[in-house]
């Protein structure tokens, strides 16, 4: 199971996720050349390791486990995965 980062980090894209992350998994960086122009940060679900360490550091309640995403959010699981490339 992976996490999904969902609507209320749009507009928002807090790092502190991206700060605790072991796995470097949740893009992009504030120090990428595509920060500013993306709506929110994405957790890429082939590499996040579930371990839930970006939960409570989100500062909006913008983080889920994909099991448990809101339904009035579940467009996000998609919107996280295509952000990456296809492996």
């Amino acid at each position: 199971m992976a996490y999904v980062i969902a609507e209320p980090c749009i507009g928002t894209k807090d790092t502190a996720c991206v700060d605790v992350c072991p796995v470097d998994c949740i893009h992009p960086r504030k120090d990428e050349t595509n920060f500013a122009e993306v709506p929110q940060l994405y957790i890429d679900p082939v590499e996040c390791i579930d371990c839930g360490a970006c939960v409570p550091v989100c500062p909006v309640t913008a983080i889920f486990p994909v099991d448990d995403l809101p339904e009035k959010w579940q467009t996000f699981t998609p919107v996280n995965a295509d952000y990456y490339p296809k492996k």
